[in-house]
């Protein structure tokens, strides 16, 4: 009779134990606006993981806090606009517009939502290769005279961490003003002591905003995801190479790295620009290191040095709207002919799949490629798990493998033969939501024909998915991808 009463009480603290934890995540979950997706996500993720589910959501569930959204917001309006109406006055020199509907709609919603300009008279180069990208880049610095901005996810102390340190710190040390941003969750191990010879020498470093007072905010879902360089103040690099070994193919795990970045002269970088003295100023601790919008940072370049119109688009947390994703989804909509993704995760929200397979249902040529390896188990198999769902709604999945191996982390999309971009934005949930990101969107024939020659050319080292082979994927491997995809919204 006694072992009945104590099991009893035992049930009935249980069952209040879980009443309490229910009517927590409810009361959690719903105190401030997310997707369906995101509510189910975490309603699932509080209730069956009752204590260490709510630790999870303390630090990455929470959204971004008003402080940090503030010191975005507290820019030097009046000074960006007059840097924009620059880029307008030169883009008076060239008279190549922007002429398809698809491409005016999409460069005026980016104007009218993140005051992106349209800069005219740019050239670009794409580079595909780590150390073809590091060699031409490392070139430019070593020409640099005024003064040299850097900002990355990742920054690693590895060896072309170290040179890149290094020819940073050589700069300096010639009176080359030096700057640099950098997300100490992306570049474990490059903390202050990494970057010590660079300041010693007269540069500047600092860990970007959203990895100070991790106690006090307990927000770390929030990366800076960018990869912006700026020198003096008309030559700009952005896209998706990291600094670190593995993306010059030196890690035996990954093999042949496998990445788009593109440097940009012109006024385009004028935006590159910008976007590095936002998050310069929003990092930084104290007022006087901040930075102001100053002639010498936005250089015209004295001749012609092409002829290609880029809009350059930042995005983050800070917005309240998605700007990027909902830039991909208008040129989704907007295709006649094709539409051609690269991208190393695969996790759309309903949003951008409804216009992936509208694409799709309309006749246009959807072609997406991914890697065939993971570097994030959970979101490799939610990557899979949207793969074959999208193949199997008519849409190409290309799964890459150079020589059985190799990794793809580019960023790129391809609608028909008119614009491209490129970037740091992955499509998955957490680009488009999570991460501070940047992409270049460029309105030119030429670049987007080479752009297209690289997916052609990549192709070479796919497979195509097929029926035949996801019949063959095992229930276990169908469990882990339906699992992973449940927590999409997450991860």
């Amino acid at each position: 009779m006694e072992f009945q009463m104590e099991m009893s009480m035992l049930n009935a603290a249980l069952s209040l134990l879980i009443l309490i934890n229910t009517i927590g995540a409810v009361i959690t979950v719903f105190r401030r606006p997310r997707s369906i997706t995101s509510i189910l996500a975490w309603l699932m993720t509080l209730t069956f993981f009752p204590v260490l589910g709510f630790i999870v959501y303390l630090f990455c569930g929470r959204g971004i806090d008003g402080e940090t959204v503030y010191r975005f917001d507290n820019e030097d309006q009046k000074r960006i606009g007059e840097i924009n109406a620059l880029i307008h006055e030169n883009n008076q020199e060239y008279h190549r517009s922007v002429n398809t509907t698809g491409s005016k709609l999409l460069e005026r919603y980016l104007r009218n939502v993140e005051e992106s300009p349209l800069a005219k008279g740019n050239s670009i180069d794409l580079y595909t290769d780590g150390k073809e990208k590091f060699s031409a880049l490392f070139e430019d610095i070593r020409r640099a005279k005024d003064h040299i901005h850097v900002e990355y996810y990742a920054f690693f102390p590895d060896k072309i961490g170290t040179a890149f340190r290094d020819l940073l710190t050589e700069k300096a040390q010639s009176g080359v003003e030096v700057r640099l941003i950098y997300d100490p969750w992306g570049a474990k191990g490059s903390g202050p002591s990494f970057f010590e010879p660079l300041v010693a020498a007269g540069g500047q470093v600092t860990a970007f905003i959203t990895s100070r007072d991790l106690i006090r905010k307990t927000r770390l879902n929030y990366h800076l995801h960018r990869k912006i360089v700026v020198i003096d103040g008309q030559i700009g690099w952005t896209g998706g190479f990291n600094v670190g070994d593995q993306y010059l193919g030196e890690y035996e795990r990954f093999g042949y790295w496998r990445d788009t970045h593109a440097r940009i002269v012109g006024t385009a970088s004028f935006t590159l620009q910008e976007i590095f003295l936002k998050d310069w100023n929003a990092s930084v601790r104290k007022k006087g290191n901040q930075l102001n919008y100053e002639d010498r940072y936005f250089v015209i370049p004295s001749k012609e040095v092409g002829n290609v119109a880029i809009q350059v688009v930042s995005d983050g947390p800070e917005n309240k709207v998605d700007i990027l994703k909902s830039a991909f989804v208008k040129m989704l909509l907007a295709a006649e002919d094709k539409v051609w993704i690269q991208t190393p995760y695969l996790i759309p929200d309903d949003t951008m799949i409804n216009a992936l397979l509208i694409a799709a249902q309309s006749g246009v040529d959807v072609r997406i490629m991914v890697p065939s390896m993971p570097d994030h188990p959970f979101i490799y198999r939610a990557t899979q798990y949207y793969c074959n769902y999208l193949h199997q709604h008519g849409i190409k999945i290309y799964q890459y493998q150079k020589e059985g191996k190799g990794f793809l982390h580019a960023k790129t999309l391809v609608m028909d033969d008119t614009i491209c971009s490129v970037g740091s934005t992955n499509q998955d949930i957490r680009s488009y939501s999570l991460n501070f990101e940047v992409s270049a969107f460029v309105y030119d024939e030429g670049t987007t024909l080479e752009m297209q020659r690289i997916f052609e050319k990549d192709m070479e080292d796919c497979f195509l998915l097929t029926d035949e082979i996801i019949t063959k994927q095992s229930r276990w491997l169908r469990f882990k991808q339906n699992f992973s995809r449940l927590l999409s919204p997450i991860l």
